[in-house]
């Protein structure tokens, strides 16, 4: 594999932290070409500091020479005090930041200045802390108002989560656990996959391994749909379960049940089972980027092979069997099918009597008798009358 360089950097918020004084630092998402995804931490001094040396380096796409060749991205001066107003405030302008330097030419966004500067350090993975200072609190930055700071409202705290047994990391983006560790959740994605941090260590960890420590999580759908919602497969599948489905790239399925590890169930014609979400995409919506590389993961494990787990989503969660899963749907389909039936026999005896309507001999106009010899006599004229006599 060639040299490393940065694909994507999402601003994902900032942290107020407390040691060794109070402070802000901004958390960013960086996505790498060999598909990793690693969380660093910079202070705005610091950036500020890479912008300028970045100038440096190419004075004529900073517009030193002439500003009508400028393609690096402006930023604003630290102030001479940073608080947490422009700490919030300069989210929208750093996430356009970002967004326009990995978009550079290559010899800018993949040059080692900038690279080196995303690498994750020792502070990243292990940040200074004291125990008698209270923890750090975290202010994400909302997916839909990325631009628009002025939403963000504070100290959004993270959830947080106990694993229920133990899991083995299978790549460098994972995150191992052991049963009873408390990790905090930064981002929940619908396809298995949560973004958690625990101490020093931070990475993708399956949904199905954690419970909340309140009560069973209710963010999943808690009633199937059995009208179902029209997908596509976009990334073919082998079963490896019973109650699994085999498909292929292309397939059109329907998504009737929704479930928090990844794996929903769907029917296919009249067959019902379980399937990965994240190798589904749904029917008319567009594919990005993020969706692509989301489907080179392998799929997580699904929250009924975690063995020997003494979970509280055990505890008030109403369980379906697949059996329920197939008869309900199969009824589904048979009462769509009669209703589709009905409006089809009402249509075609509408039609039968517009035909007979149509084919039916059109009545002949009545031939009035004749009238009788007298009543000729008495009413017509003399030149009618002597046609009779």
């Amino acid at each position: 594999m060639g040299d490393a360089f940065i694909r994507h950097i999402e601003l994902l918020g900032y942290e107020k932290r407390f040691f060794p004084s109070q402070h802000y630092v901004y958390m960013f998402l960086v996505k790498w070409n060999d598909l990793s995804e690693k969380l660093v931490y910079r202070r705005f001094t610091e950036i500020y500091e890479f912008h300028k040396a970045l100038k440096e380096m190419f004075p004529i796409e900073s517009g030193d020479i002439n500003t009508e060749n400028r393609i690096i991205p402006h930023l604003p001066a630290p102030k001479w005090f940073d608080g947490q107003r422009s700490t919030q405030n300069r989210q929208g302008t750093l996430s356009e930041y970002c967004y326009t330097l990995v978009n550079l030419p290559n010899k800018i966004s993949r040059c080692l200045h900038v690279v080196n500067f995303f690498k994750v350090r020792p502070d990243d993975m292990n940040p200074a802390t004291d125990s008698q200072i209270k923890k750090p609190e975290v202010f994400l930055l909302p997916k839909d108002t990325k631009k628009n700071s002025t939403d963000i409202t504070g100290p959004m705290v993270l959830q947080t989560y106990r694993a229920i047994a133990d899991y083995e990391k299978s790549s460098t983006s994972e995150m191992a656990l052991k049963a009873g560790d408390m990790v905090d959740v930064v981002e929940k994605s619908e396809s298995g996959w949560w973004f958690c941090q625990l101490k020093n260590k931070r990475g993708w960890v399956p949904a199905a391994y954690l419970e909340p420590m309140d009560g069973p999580d209710e963010s999943e759908e808690q009633e199937p749909n059995y009208a179902g919602e029209q997908y596509v497969v976009q990334k073919s599948y082998t079963a490896v379960e019973e109650d699994e489905l085999t498909l292929k790239e292309g397939d059109t399925i329907e998504v009737i049940h929704k479930l928090l590890d990844g794996w929903w169930v769907i029917r296919k014609d009249e067959t019902t089972g379980y399937y990965p979400s994240m190798y589904l995409q749904k029917a008319g919506e567009a594919n990005t980027s993020v969706k692509s590389e989301l489907r080179n993961r392998s799929a997580p494990p699904r929250r009924s092979t975690i063995r020997n787990a003494k979970s509280i989503h055990k505890q008030g969660r109403k369980q379906i069997s697949q059996e329920t899963y197939r008869r309900n749907s199969t009824k589904y389909i048979q009462s769509r099918r009669n209703m589709k039936e009905n409006f089809q026999n009402k249509a075609n005896v509408i039609t039968e009597k517009n035909e007979r309507e149509e084919n039916k001999p059109k009545a002949q106009p009545a031939v009035p008798p004749r009238p009788s010899k007298d009543l000729i006599l008495n009413r017509c004229t003399e030149s009618t009358r002597r046609k009779i006599l």
